[in-house]
């Protein structure tokens, strides 16, 4: 319920946010066996790729932390609070640096938008497992076939 009364409010500074996640809130991270931080954001952090993605590899490294995405895609114009961030860039790269930033932590990224899903990990494998299975039923239906046709 504490969810509902929260505010979209802040800046972009990923590093402080991850640092607080990750060195305050986490103490008992020894306690759990598996733990996600989840960032649901508009664009790119503040600071740069590498930097971000060298901290969070060795931050998830040390026990079983994923850090998933989700990148939402605002229709142009419809920021109203006219704050132009500190790091700018299109919504193709930023998708690009969250996405590395996804894999040094070995999470997961979603990008979608107002007109649906632009990119989803989950989508992905589960596309994947999809064919997976229709490449096996197609095997098993020759096989089937084939031995009919040894009868």
């Amino acid at each position: 319920r504490w969810v509902l009364s929260l505010e979209c409010k802040g800046s972009r500074n990923f590093m402080s946010a991850l640092r607080r996640a990750v060195e305050v809130d986490f103490k008992d991270r020894d306690k759990h066996k598996s733990q996600g931080l989840y960032l649901l954001t508009t664009g790119i952090p503040d600071q740069e790729t590498h930097s971000i993605s060298a901290y969070v590899a060795e931050a998830c490294g040390g026990f079983d932390l994923q850090l998933h995405v989700c990148l939402f895609s605002v229709t142009k114009g419809t920021d109203s609070s006219g704050i132009v961030p500190a790091r700018y860039a299109n919504p193709r790269q930023t998708a690009s640096a969250l996405k590395e930033i996804v894999q040094a932590a070995h999470g997961r990224f979603h990008w979608f938008g107002e007109a649906g899903i632009f990119e989803s990990d989950d989508i992905t494998s589960v596309i994947s497992e999809m064919e997976k299975a229709k490449n096996y039923s197609q095997k098993c239906a020759f096989l089937v076939e084939s031995l009919k046709q040894r009868s």
